[in-house]
């Protein structure tokens, strides 16, 4: 419970931050520890916003938010995160058109 009142309080806080921006604008020559530090962020605000933050155990939540962002890392390291999207559509479109 003290975990998860503390980390509530460290999102709120961040939230209301004028210099948040400063942790989730990242440039293309910063370090992958800032990338995923960013992504982690914004993961979180977007929960949060959601109310989706504290809809599951501190753990599952924390899990889902390291699995996105290395997903997402994943597809930019490969050059394809601009794509992803849109090829996720052809294919579910392709599939569906062929039933």
């Amino acid at each position: 419970m003290n975990k998860i009142c503390l980390v509530m309080g460290l999102v709120v806080l961040l939230g209301g931050c004028s210099q948040l921006e400063k942790y989730t604008n990242v440039g293309s020559n910063a370090t992958a520890q800032e990338k995923f530090r960013a992504c982690a962020l914004l993961e979180a605000q977007s929960k949060l916003k959601n109310g989706t933050l504290f809809a599951q155990s501190m753990t599952a939540t924390k899990d889902e938010i390291v699995n996105t962002c290395i997903k997402k890392m994943a597809l930019e390291a490969a050059g394809i995160d601009s794509e992803a999207q849109s090829i996720a559509s052809n294919i579910i479109n392709s599939l569906r058109a062929a039933q």
